[in-house]
Order: C-alpha cells, then structure tokens, then sequence
C-alpha cells in the first residue's frame, strides 16, 4: 500500500492539496494511480482541501488519532518546531503517513512543502 500523508494550513484548497500530493509522487518516483489512501490527522479531518483532493482521486481518508501520530512520530525524518508545538509529533505528515501504513510501515519521501501543504509518502512494501 502506498500511502500520502497530508499536513496544510487551515484552509488549503483541493488544488493546493492535489498539487503538493502529485509533487510527492512525482518525487518518489509512484504513478498518481498508485496512491492507495490519503491520511491526516483526525483534527485536520473536516478540511475541505482534503476531502476535495481525495473525493476527486476516489481514495478514502484515513484519519489517525493522536495516540497514532504519536506512536508514529519517532519514525518520521523532519520536524517542524510549530508542528511539535501543536500537534506533539516532528511531522504530521509523516507520522500519519506511517500510522495509516502500518507498523512496518516505511517512508519514501520525507515531507515535502508546496504552498499551504505538506505531503509525505509511506508504504508498507520492504525496500
């Protein structure tokens, strides 16, 4: 499964979220029909921009609760000071890529910022 973690500032549009998840596959090398979910937070779940981008690639949105993003955060490879600050994980993106993945779970692109968003890629498939 691959996975595309999603981060953004209150308000982000669908185009603003689209585009930062099809610079991320872009990066990592995926094809945009091979993304298999969205995730983010679960305080990020009523996100227009979110439930836009993901309504229009007909994925579903996993959203993980801060005990995940926790447990997923000392496996994340960036950190965001706010973002520690605020939601007690280095990367939201990220360790909600992760939690949705899987224990196992691994990144292949670490957070990447295009505009109001951010987008980290995971998958649970071994190197």
């Amino acid at each position: 499964m691959i996975v595309a973690g999603i981060g953004c500032r209150k308000g982000a549009s669908g185009v603003e979220i689209d585009a930062a998840i099809d610079a991320a596959l872009a990066q990592a090398g995926y094809a945009r029909t091979q993304l298999g979910a969205i995730a983010t937070s679960d305080g990020k779940g009523s996100e227009g921009g979110i439930i836009e981008a993901a309504a229009g690639r007909g994925l579903r949105i996993v959203l993980v609760k801060p005990a995940e993003l926790e447990a997923a955060g000392p496996r994340t490879q960036s950190s965001s000071p706010r973002v520690k600050e605020l939601f007690g994980v280095p990367s939201v993106a990220e360790a909600a890529a992760l939690a949705a993945c899987g224990p196992k779970a691994r990144l292949v692109l670490p957070r990447i910022v295009v505009g109001p968003a951010t987008c980290a890629i995971a998958t649970d498939d071994a190197p």
